[in-house]
């Protein structure tokens, strides 16, 4: 609920753009960035602004070319983030902040139980992998997401919408297992409940079916985080179609839109 303290708490004025880091949510981030090398032309940009550079496309929904000229150029920024989608940057992050997330509020660091759930969204001209998704009718991607019982980001995977859900969500469950291997007990919608999913892993599926008498949308018990998650990173419009030519580049903003709710959330429990 906002009120004249939460909206206080939320501001962003007083920093260039609102995707900018501020001091607080810098000094989370800045550690996981990679040191300057130890050979060559010294860095001419901080790693600050080439975070906040991706985040601004991130959060705007610009094209690369179109950065503003305040930030570092494009060519270094675009550099930076195809350096991080090569190396799982983002990927690394948001593990070890919904780690602390976690141990923030008295949890264990590693959860033992996730929500999971697909998104399919349209996709541009830009090409690359998709399909159509009969059921939802978009020809473009889906996205998967595992998420915490509170909402956290645990896996995200994306690839073309003709995919079906009860199929693109073994190799997700398979890859939790590695960054996540405590989670027991998965909450999925019907979709995956064929026996092929609860075969994959050792993970328990269980099925959270609709109400008997449920007309139209509502809220249903568990699948709500994960739906929540997903409207979440929508506000970035970057997300709001799927815009890259390459899967790894749509998983790397997915991640990179899961580190920035991640990181504000920490920074302003400090």
């Amino acid at each position: 609920m906002w009120t004249e303290a939460t909206r206080r708490q939320h501001s962003r004025d007083h920093l260039r753009y609102g995707s900018d880091l501020c001091d607080e949510e810098w000094e989370i981030i800045a550690p996981f960035m990679p040191p300057p090398a130890k050979t060559g032309r010294p860095r001419e940009w901080t790693m600050r602004e080439i975070i906040n550079g991706i985040f601004y496309v991130l959060r705007a929904g610009c094209p690369w070319r179109m950065l503003p000229k305040c930030f570092p150029p494009m060519t270094t920024v675009y550099g930076w983030f195809l350096r991080f989608r090569r190396d799982g940057l983002f990927e690394t992050i948001n593990h070890h902040l919904v780690m602390a997330d976690r141990e923030r509020l008295g949890r264990e660091a590693s959860p033992s139980a996730a929500v999971i759930d697909s998104q399919s969204v349209k996709t541009t001209e830009a090409g690359g992998p998709r399909g159509y998704d009969a059921g939802k009718k978009i020809k473009g991607r889906k996205r998967h997401a595992m998420v915490d019982t509170d909402g956290r980001a645990l896996v995200i995977q994306a690839h073309p919408a003709d995919i079906q859900d009860r199929d693109g969500a073994i190799p997700l469950l398979k890859a939790s297992r590695k960054s996540f291997p405590f989670v027991k007990l998965v909450f999925a919608d019907s979709a995956y409940g064929a026996q092929r999913v609860k075969d994959a892993t050792s993970i328990i599926i269980e099925v959270v079916k609709r109400l008997a008498d449920q007309v139209g949308f509502q809220v249903l018990p568990k699948r709500w985080v994960v739906e929540r998650f997903l409207a979440w990173i929508n506000r970035n419009r970057r997300l709001a179609k799927d815009f890259e030519a390459t899967i790894a580049s749509a998983q790397a903003f997915l991640y990179a839109a899961s580190v920035m709710l991640l990181t504000r959330r920490l920074a302003r429990s400090v």
